[in-house]
This record gives structure tokens, sequence and C-alpha cells, in this order.
């Protein structure tokens, strides 16, 4: 069953555009595989630096045991604690119909 991910980002503001390019990067790479379905990612129009990416694969199990361990997100993860001002709230859910 398809599943989408809601994930909310409160970036270091002088962090900005390295987020930015290093999350480009993932969503190049990631928009190849056979699994996903889509990603847009949407910036808040009050703050700048706060940024929501909305993605939807093919399930949940192969997000948790193929993609996350993708070499391509490798520099993306080990950046994050640089990165985010606050933790990443991350939401999972399944469409209905």
């Amino acid at each position: 069953m398809p599943v989408t991910y809601v994930i909310k980002f409160d970036v270091v503001p002088e962090q900005r555009a390295n987020f930015l390019r290093l999350l480009g990067a993932v969503l190049d790479a990631m928009r190849h595989e056979p699994t996903f379905h889509q990603a847009v990612l949407h910036r808040d129009p009050v703050s700048e630096n706060r940024f929501m990416l909305y993605e939807t694969w093919e399930s949940h199990d192969e997000v948790v045991n193929v993609q996350i361990k993708r070499s391509y997100r490798d520099a993306w993860h080990e950046a994050l604690p640089v990165l985010l001002a606050l933790d990443r709230d991350i939401e999972m859910w399944e469409p209905l119909c």
C-alpha cells in the first residue's frame, strides 16, 4: 500500500542554501527509484527557513528497509544535525481510496 510522509524542517538560517543543495540532490536521486511516486518541497510563506516535504512511496517497509539506506542519502543524513534548528517532524499517512 502506498504511503505518504509529511516532513517538516526548521532550518538554521545560515544553513538554508546547504539544506536546499543537499536535499535537492536526494530528491533528484530518489525520483529514479522504481517505488517512488512523488515528492513536493514546500516553503512556509511566513518563514523562509521552514520547509515541508510531501513524499509518496509504494510501501513503508520498502522505505525503511531499502530506501533510507541508499548511499545517496549519506551526506544528507550526516548534515542534518548542523542544518536543522529542531528535529524533523515526520508524519506517515496512508490513502483511504
